[in-house]
This record gives C-alpha cells, structure tokens and sequence, in this order.
C-alpha cells in the first residue's frame, strides 16, 4: 500500500502563522461597527488554521459582500489598494481568509487523490500557497506598521 501523501514541514508553521494573525484581526473587529459579521469571519479562520479542516462558504461570501458594497457605495475602486479606505482594508482581510481556506481544502484533500503524481503536483502548490500567503499578509502588516 502507498504511503499517503502529507503536507511539508513549511505547512504547519505557516498555518499557525496565519492563525495567530486571524486571531489578532478577530481581536480588533470588536470596537467595529459591524462586528457581528468580521468577528466570525476571522475567528472561523483562525480555528481553520489550527485544526488544518474546511470552514463554512461564509467566508467565501465574505469577499463578495465587501466588493459589492465598494461597488455600489462607490467608495474605492476595485483594485484600489488605499489603506485609508476601510472596504480596501475588509477586502484584502477577507481576500486572505479566502485564500487560506481554499489552501486549507486542498491540503484536506491530499490524502484522497487518486493519482500519488497529482497528489505530489498539489502538495507543493499548497506548500507554496501557503508561504506566499505568509508572506504577503505579514509584509503587508509590516509594511503599514512602518508607513504609520
């Protein structure tokens, strides 16, 4: 029997990485107005995070909510990346959950790919994923930690 397929080494740290900054965005939705729907959302991707299994599709509407409203409200535009607007802020947040929940699946998934090729192919998009996710949420917070 062959062996199953499993995340690298460079998975796990990165999931909690990723679950550490949820937690720190869940954490500060709380004097938001409209916290009932952000404190979810990152919270569910934090437990996502740490237990490494699949979430609800609330957090892929997440981003849809947030583009229509910059679309109807005319508030930024869609490919605006001016922090001071807070729906450009909600939308790169709600961006990374998304990617890290479809990461997340695929990881999920490996140990059911019939083909060990396939699986491989997956196992080191994934890995990757997860680094540049990494990468990109924390370069982006140091980023706006400097420029502050």
């Amino acid at each position: 029997m062959a062996k199953p397929i499993k995340v690298s080494l460079a998975f796990t740290p990165c999931s909690l990485l990723m679950a550490s900054l949820f937690a720190y965005s869940a954490s500060v939705q709380l004097n938001d107005p409209d916290w009932y729907f952000w404190f979810p959302l990152y919270g569910s991707a934090t437990i996502v995070n740490l237990l490494h299994h699949n979430t609800s599709s609330r957090d892929r509407n997440a981003l849809a909510k947030v583009v229509v409203e910059d679309y109807v409200g005319g508030l930024a535009g869609f490919w605006s990346l001016d922090m001071s607007e807070r729906v450009v802020r909600e939308k790169l947040g709600s961006g990374l959950v998304v990617a890290s929940m479809c990461l997340q699946l695929k990881a999920s998934a490996l140990a059911k790919e019939p083909s060990r090729e396939k699986a491989e192919r997956t196992k080191t998009l994934v890995d990757f994923g997860m680094v540049l996710l990494v990468a990109v949420s924390f370069g982006l917070l140091l980023l706006f930690c400097v420029c502050a």
